[in-house]
């Protein structure tokens, strides 16, 4: 007598080949970044793992991989404590909006805050860099689409935020990342924020994911942040 096939349970995610993954984004970063006459190393792929267990991250540490995206602290200090006694070389870049409260947590943990938005964290994220000595790196997140529901500064407001990192808290702002919105093309705030940095003599920018990193490496990206395209899509919280 035959028997059923038992059914799929809905809360066991695919199996996602990680290192494959890995491989195959990396080929096409390598691939964008010289259809638009750059060098592959220029470009800092951050794998964002933010949602997946240390379990998803373990095979692309194994593949060599160094640098990773988390967006909650509380997250990233409890998985991360762990992954780093055995991977000390991994780098952690911290994507997501940061609140004033979570700005220790945030510099003890990240090796790169994408995220500075406003004068308050500013001034919260210098306060603890000099009380922790740790001092990492500083993107300013730019609002290029002036987006309400966003965080990230206004074009308007950026010089007067660029100055207050640098000149009056001396942070170690090396650039400037955007999310653009979702239903617009991305090409022309990518332009634009490339256009923010050389003003500023900003060498970096954060900018491109899973979905349009290509755009972003042709206008000068130099950190993409990639999560789906790599770990699959994030279980359900």
């Amino acid at each position: 007598m035959a028997h059923a096939a038992p059914a799929t349970r809905p809360d066991r995610p695919p199996a996602v080949d990680v290192a494959a993954n890995l491989a195959a984004v990396n080929a096409e970063v390598q691939e964008a970044a010289q259809a638009a006459g750059r060098s592959a190393d220029q470009i800092t792929l951050i794998a964002v793992c933010k949602g997946h267990p240390a379990s998803l991250i373990l095979p692309a540490l194994a593949a060599g991989h160094v640098a990773f995206g988390e967006n909650r602290v509380q997250e990233a200090t409890e998985k991360w404590r762990a992954l780093r006694a055995d991977w000390p070389g991994a780098a952690l870049h911290y994507i997501g909006a940061l609140q004033t409260n979570k700005a220790r947590e945030a510099v003890a943990v990240a090796d790169a805050i994408h995220a500075i938005d406003r004068p308050k964290l500013a001034n919260a994220l210098a306060r603890e860099m000099e009380r922790q000595a740790r001092r990492p790196d500083c993107f300013i997140q730019v609002n290029t689409g002036a987006e309400p529901q966003k965080a990230g500064a206004l074009p308007e407001n950026l010089d007067r935020l660029v100055a207050q990192c640098r000149d009056d808290l001396e942070l170690p702002v090396v650039g400037l990342m955007c999310i653009p919105p979702a239903a617009e093309d991305p090409a022309p705030h990518f332009a634009l924020l490339r256009e923010f940095a050389a003003c500023h003599g900003l060498e970096c920018l954060s900018m491109g994911m899973s979905a349009d990193y290509r755009v972003a490496i042709a206008l000068g990206a130099t950190h993409v942040r990639i999560g789906t395209a790599i770990f699959g899509a994030r279980p359900a919280r």
